[in-house]
Order: C-alpha cells, then structure tokens, then sequence
C-alpha cells in the first residue's frame, strides 16, 4: 500500500483507466457535441487522476465503470465504424472495471466487506464487462453480423423468438437432457456399488467403462438414433451413454475414500457391508459423486444438442443451431446458445447449491463459507 491506499496492481489500473479517458478526451476536442455523455465520461475518468494526491472510493471507480458503458453503448453509431477517440472509452471502462473488482476483493478479503451478497458483484461484473466489449467491438468496428453479431442483436432476436426458443428447451432441456441425466447418473451410482461388492465386477467394469467413456459422441448419436428413434428418445440415451461413466468412475473412486482405520471402527461396531455402505462410505464418497453430478449437468446438455445434429423432430435447440447455420440467421444461432449456456449454469448452480447443503461437513464447504 501507498499514501493513496492503492496496491502496486490497483495504482496501475488507476493510472491505465485515467490515462485512457484522458486521451479520450484529448482526441475528441473537435467533437464535443457528438456525444456529450462520453465527452463527459471522458472529463470525469481523467479527473479521477487527483487520486493520486486525494483517496477516491471504490464506489466511485465502479460508478465510473458503469457510466462509462452506458455513455460507450449509447454512443456507438447506428452504422458505420465509430470514430478513432471513442476506442479509448472501452479501455477506460474495462480498466476501471478491473480496478472496482481489484479493490471490492481486497475490501472483502479485509472483512470491510461481507462475502454473502458483495462476493456476487464480482463474476456479474466482469460478465458485463464482457458483454459490453463484445457489443463495442462488434458495433464500433463494423463487423458484419454474418461473422459475429452484437448482444443486442442476439437479445433482441431472444425476444422475437420466445415461442420457439421456449418449444426448444423443452424439446432439448426438458424431455432429454433431465430423464437422460437422471437415468445416466442412478443407472452409474448402482452399478458402482455392485462393482465395489463384487471383485469380480470390478475387474471386468471398470476397463469397459474407461474404454466406452472415450467413444466419440459423433459416434454414439447416429447410433442411438437408429436404435430409439428420431424423437427424444435417442437423445435421452446419448445423455445416459455421456453421464454414466463419469459417475461409475467417480464414485468407485468415493467409496474407497473411507480409511481403514474407519471401516475398523464400524467393523468392531459389528456393522454389516450395507450398515458400513449407508453410514460410513456413501456420505465419504459424497464430494465424488457431486463432482461427477456437477461435470454431467454440463455433458448431458452438450449430447443432447450434438445428438440432435443426427436427427430429431422439427424442434429442438440442436436442430435450431443446425438449421439456423444453414440459413444464415447467426443471431438465432446465438440466442440457441445462450439460452443453453444460462440453462446449463443454472443446472450446475442447482446442484452446487444442493452439495453445500449434503456435504457440509467437508473441508472444502467449510473452507468456501468462511
């Protein structure tokens, strides 16, 4: 730290972000009057160089990231390139950007700051920062949509298209991904228990298992089609064929995760193999299964959409992307995407919310609430 309470990392982001909105500024003196608000988000990120002498608040720094994106957004111009100045007012809000999550971090590292709610701040922080780069670049440098269209193109295709976005996750979410997933997953955990009764089974199903977990999915997806059909069906059985061997493997792994000092203990309780099961080595190869719960969620939605590459009713987000690809219409293809990526995350989110209530108990639950 510094007379300015300022890290080595957070004055160079400060000095960055400054520097940036002062050439900004500098290099628009002939056009004020195109676009006031930016001209303004320029004066203020290089008054905000006093910090060097006075402390600024880091409400200050993200107050001025915030203006400075809606001033950017609101400036970029309906077609053509944006003016060579405007480019330093991306640098200036990103660096500030970093700079207010630099120093929200520290804050809650210090204890200045509670990590329930504050800590949320940060990833919506930068994927903001993302989606305004993304739409600056996009807009500002001309890109033809074609190639990369801006988020506001893909959110307002997203708000055209709800009907069939809507009949597509159902399609794709709904009828394949969660009875696949559920199947995969149950079907894996069962037989990882017969194979750990049985070292017989073990010898047999684990080097089957590890070889048919290598299968391509552009492999197994025609397959399953031929076998169960066009319709969801054959999707929700590429989920399984994706979702099965990560749980096997996972909680084979798991129930050995009980120490022999452990198992001692429970033997000396005159405990059977199932009492031992239930009390002692499911709940230690807890933290295994939900890490194969939570790499699955993301698996299942990606065989699901592959799969429907290979066949599948007029209706699905696979088909959607296939087709929308074939016609062109790229920011349909793009809300597909992010209506898969905002249903996989809250997916996997679910089941993360669920292990810090099962696995309470294990350092690392512990370790992430303090």
């Amino acid at each position: 730290m510094n007379r300015t309470g300022l890290t080595a990392m957070q004055l160079a982001l400060a000095l960055l972000a400054g520097g940036a909105a002062l050439l900004g500024l500098g290099f628009g003196l002939s056009s004020f009057g195109t676009a006031p608000l930016l001209t303004l988000y320029f004066a203020l990120g290089a008054a905000s160089l006093v910090r060097l002498a006075l402390p600024f608040s880091l409400w200050f720094d993200g107050a001025l990231m915030l203006f400075g994106a809606v001033a950017l957004i609101l400036a970029l111009p309906a077609e053509g390139a944006m003016p060579a100045n405007f480019w330093w007012a991306p640098v200036a809000s990103w660096a500030f950007a970093w700079l207010f999550v630099e120093r929200l971090s520290t804050a809650i590292r210090q204890g200045q700051l509670p990590e329930t709610g504050t800590g949320l701040v940060i990833p919506i922080i930068f994927g903001l920062a993302l989606l305004v780069a993304w739409e600056a670049i996009t807009r500002g440098a001309n890109v033809p949509p074609v190639l990369l269209p801006p988020p506001s193109a893909i959110w307002a295709r997203m708000t055209a298209e709800v009907p069939t976005l809507w009949a597509d996750f159902v399609q794709t979410f709904i009828k394949s991904v969660l009875p696949g997933y559920a199947m995969g997953c149950l079907s894996g955990l069962a037989v990882a228990i017969a194979v750990d009764r049985s070292p017989f089974l073990k010898a047999g199903v684990m080097p089957i298992g590890n070889f048919m977990s290598a299968l391509p999915i552009i492999g197994i997806a025609p397959i399953m089609v031929m076998w169960f059909g066009f319709d969801w069906q054959s999707k929700a059985a590429v989920v399984v064929a994706m979702t099965f061997f990560p749980m096997l493997v996972n909680t084979v792994a798991g129930l050995n995760a009980a120490s022999a000092i452990e198992r001692d203990l429970m033997h000396t309780y005159a405990a059977n193999y199932w009492q031992t099961l239930m009390k002692l080595r499911l709940p230690a190869a807890g933290p295994f299964i939900f890490n194969a719960l939570k790499i699955n969620s993301t698996l299942a939605l990606i065989g699901a959409i592959v799969a429907e590459f290979f066949g599948t009713p007029i209706v699905g987000m696979g088909f959607r992307i296939s087709t929308g690809v074939g016609r062109l219409a790229i920011d349909l293809v793009w809300a597909e995407i992010a209506v898969a990526a905002v249903a996989g995350s809250a997916f996997y989110g679910v089941i993360a919310l669920i292990e810090r209530g099962v696995t309470f108990w294990h350092p690392s639950v512990r370790g992430g609430r303090t």
